[in-house]
């Protein structure tokens, strides 16, 4: 995998493990984007992965490892990135958080006492196991503090659900040649206030990246 660190400058290292690959690339069947620890700013997160995506063959898959966020994984495709794997969706869902739609973090944390006596679905637009079958926040919140296993298992159906219709919708707009419209539609409902410092440096990598 492409490693380096944060090391983005000429020359530095990212750059030497780069070359290296190109060098071999007749031989590479496809790409991988490592030695991205998870603790960075998100503007040095994406700036490595602008820099691995602009130097590697836009014609063999570029994957990235271990990350699973939705606004990375939004932001990362913009930027050139092809496939992921995370633990996230289905670690969260075991803590008792669903992902959803709207405002960051993108999350409810059901285990709080504000959904007590919330008698809604997660989301119900969704059609996973969990929204589908009609569990109201108020169960699962009940199901979490009595410790049921059964409520972690609905939250991963319903948080793989979750990211199988982002990268779903990804896809879709990237065939229709409208992802550009898709991830700002989704930073504006991420970040209904407007983004933050860290977020329009990677909004203006993605444009000047195509």
């Amino acid at each position: 995998s492409a490693q380096g660190g944060l090391d983005t400058k000429l020359g530095g290292l990212r750059e030497v493990c780069l070359e290296g690959f190109r060098r071999r690339d007749s031989s590479i069947p496809g790409y991988a984007i490592g030695g991205l620890a998870g603790g960075e700013s998100k503007d040095d997160f994406w700036r490595v992965v602008h820099q691995c995506c602009s130097s590697l063959p836009a014609t063999k898959p570029r994957y990235l490892m271990g990350v699973g966020y939705p606004l990375d994984l939004v932001v990362c495709t913009a930027l050139g990135v092809d496939m992921y794997d995370c633990v996230y969706p289905t670690r969260t869902g075991r803590f008792g958080v669903a992902l959803v739609n709207g405002r960051s973090p993108g999350t409810m944390r059901l285990k709080s006492n504000m959904y007590a006596d919330d008698m809604e679905v997660i989301d119900k637009d969704c059609k996973c196991p969990c929204c589908k079958g009609g569990f109201s926040r108020a169960k699962l919140h009940a199901m979490l503090k009595a410790g049921e296993p059964m409520a972690a298992q609905l939250l991963t159906a319903h948080n793989i659900a979750y990211m199988m219709s982002l990268t779903r919708g990804m896809r879709a707009a990237i065939l229709r040649g409208e992802f550009e419209a898709f991830a700002r539609d989704f930073l504006g409902r991420f970040f209904p206030g407007g983004y933050s410092e860290d977020v329009m440096n990677g909004v203006e990598v993605e444009v000047k990246a195509g």
